[in-house]
């Protein structure tokens, strides 16, 4: 059976990868930072016929990061999908304690979630580590605003690259994946392209298509590659 790491998996896009996959009949560890909050999460892990554990993760947390180990154990992980984040604690204001949360929650945590279960991936099938990424961390098409947010995510596809070639030795792939504009609640309010359920479906199409041609590739949930 495929098994599936979720981080931020109670709402939005990674509640609709863990619909999905566990649709799939994949067995899931849906990591969010308060289960007893994630109400949509609950319902699913209840109707997935035991495949799928809600899992306590607070990735701004170093110490909760280290006990996901002791949760999952040696249990091989085939798809380990960092998609917590958040949009900015500093938006358009050059504020350092919302700059430094940004970078850790967006850049620093999905790099030791990886670290964590290295060795779970490296024992698994597939191999595979993606994280959720976004244009905006494209310097070459970078805008005003939302400094922040968009330092982190170039951050994040900086080291997740240097992950692609590093652990290529161990077969590992890596993916970095701009979800879109999508409809969640980090953009409540605006009128998105996309929704949570379609993003989750391109998303899903590109992890199966990963290859060691297109490991450590900035592309989107379409495949159609970014700009560095």
């Amino acid at each position: 059976m495929r098994s599936v790491l979720i981080t931020g998996a109670n709402r939005g896009i990674g509640l609709a990868l863990a619909r999905q996959y566990a649709t799939e009949g994949a067995r899931i560890f849906a990591c969010c930072r308060d289960p007893d909050g994630a109400d949509k999460l609950r319902e699913l892990t209840a109707s997935s016929g035991g495949r799928l554990q809600m899992v306590q993760l607070d990735v701004a947390d170093e110490r909760s990061i280290a006990s996901l180990k002791s949760t999952v154990g040696d249990q091989p992980i085939d798809i380990l999908i960092n998609n917590a984040g958040i949009s900015g604690l500093s938006a358009d204001r050059i504020e350092a304690a919302g700059y430094i949360a940004t970078m850790r929650v967006n850049a620093l945590a999905p790099m030791l979630v990886a670290q964590t279960l290295r060795e779970n991936l490296t024992n698994s099938t597939e191999k595979k580590l993606v994280a959720i990424t976004s244009i905006m961390g494209s310097i070459s098409t970078a805008g005003g605003g939302k400094y922040a947010y968009r330092a982190s995510k170039a951050a994040l596809n900086n080291g997740m690259r240097g992950l692609s070639r590093d652990w290529a030795r161990d077969g590992i792939l890596v993916a970095l994946l701009n979800p879109g504009w999508v409809q969640t609640e980090m953009v409540s309010g605006q009128t998105a392209y996309i929704s949570a359920e379609e993003c989750a479906r391109g998303l899903i199409q590109q992890i199966a298509a990963l290859t060691p041609a297109t490991s450590g590739v900035f592309q989107d949930y379409r495949g159609v590659r970014i700009r560095w």
